[in-house]
């Protein structure tokens, strides 16, 4: 008599956890196969938990057991108590003090002592990643602005960089204190008070990387990659995935491989600015990731540095979960190589092995294809890193 005979009566067991992805507060609106993208992040972490899975914070159940969240963004410490949020274990993504520390801002120094912030504001953060981070000043008002453009223009070109805007958008580059000037007046005076206004170095032949940390339970891994763009659907070159090397482990599994100069430049910078966060009280996440901007100044001179962190689900996070599951499935597999891609336009033919979390029309974007592929996966940790 086979075992499900046997146990016919027997009811399936219950999850012991329900895995919520949600809209953080004050999140801007998302796109819907960014929404798809998110809820298949929030599936796979269900699967690896052997949780239930549940869209929107709704109402908890009495048989719910432990909750673990996936916000579409970082979350302010005082949501996440609100939600019984006490740590990485809690969440994938991240708690931050304050609104302005989930945004670029926090990237740069003001540009004196005398220079208008916020009141948090932690001057030891800017000193600590000066040299993790290209040239640039944050400022908080117009008058430091035109201060901050004069000390960086002497130097070259710079690039203004609103810390609430997404996607690359609204930023500009600027020639003279005069450009500073005029496009000042398209930035609201309480949004310049309260989450400031970046200008760094402008770089030309740019090439972006990622570089993070994730763990779910009892699996940590590290990663670097470079992003890739596309043309969408208005024919603007956008973000078209990243291409990931996860390594089981840690930061330290990283500095394990023996990584091109520049690579390894970019994953140094990434842990400094990481270990800076400990200026702001009651930060932690259990994904932590970076974008290093690598590439030529006006002066010529080749130039890495960090851009921004993202303490959040983000466009790479399919291709973690996809290595993370392999890992799980299999632990002596060391490294996987996995990609996660985004293409605009009506695409028939994808690869065969690929993970589709969006296939069709967006109504905001047109129609648009996001999935995800493993292209290798290793038990032997590598004497020399996969480019």
């Amino acid at each position: 008599m086979s075992e499900m005979t046997e146990h016919r009566g027997t009811q399936p067991s219950q999850p012991r956890g329900t895995v919520i992805a949600f809209s953080a507060p004050g999140c801007e609106p998302l796109y819907a196969h960014e929404r798809e993208a998110i809820a298949a992040v929030a599936r796979t972490i269900a699967t690896l938990k052997g949780f239930a899975f549940r869209q929107g914070l709704g109402h908890s159940s009495g048989n719910a057991g432990r909750l673990y969240f996936v916000p579409d963004d970082s979350l302010l410490a005082s949501d996440a108590a609100r939600l019984g949020i006490n740590g990485p274990q809690d969440l994938f993504g991240g708690v931050v003090p304050w609104r302005f520390a989930t945004t670029k801002a926090i990237t740069h120094e003001l540009v004196d002592d005398l220079a208008e912030r916020p009141k948090e504001w932690s001057t030891g953060f800017g000193r600590t990643v000066a040299a993790a981070v290209l040239p640039g000043y944050t400022v908080f008002s117009r008058h430091d602005a035109l201060r901050a453009a004069q000390h960086l223009l002497r130097h070259g070109l710079a690039r203004l960089k609103p810390p609430l805007a997404s996607r690359g958008q609204d930023q500009h580059i600027v020639r003279t204190v005069a450009d500073v000037e005029r496009l000042l007046e398209r930035y609201r005076s309480p949004d310049l008070d309260e989450y400031g206004l970046v200008i760094e170095a402008d770089l030309r032949d740019v090439v972006t990387l990622s570089v993070g940390r994730t763990e779910i339970d009892e699996i940590m891994v590290a990663y670097y990659g470079t992003q890739t763009t596309t043309t969408d659907n208005a024919g603007q070159s956008v973000y078209g995935g990243s291409d990931l090397i996860v390594v089981r482990g840690g930061w330290e599994a990283l500095e394990d491989l023996q990584l091109p100069r520049a690579l390894a430049s970019a994953i140094a910078q990434a842990r400094a600015y990481d270990a800076a966060m400990a200026e702001y009280p009651g930060f932690f996440a259990s994904r932590r990731n970076y974008d290093i901007g690598q590439g030529v100044d006006s002066s010529g001179i080749w130039r890495s540095g960090v851009l921004e962190a993202s303490w959040r689900i983000g466009g790479s996070s399919t291709a973690e979960l996809a290595a993370i599951k392999i890992m799980k499935q299999d632990p002596d597999i060391q490294l996987v190589r996995a990609s996660a891609v985004k293409t605009f336009g009506n695409t028939s033919r994808l690869p065969d092995n690929a993970d589709v979390h969006f296939q069709g029309e967006d109504p905001d974007e047109g129609p648009i294809t996001r999935y995800t592929v493993v292209t290798n996966a290793t038990r032997e940790p590598p004497r020399k890193a996969v480019v």
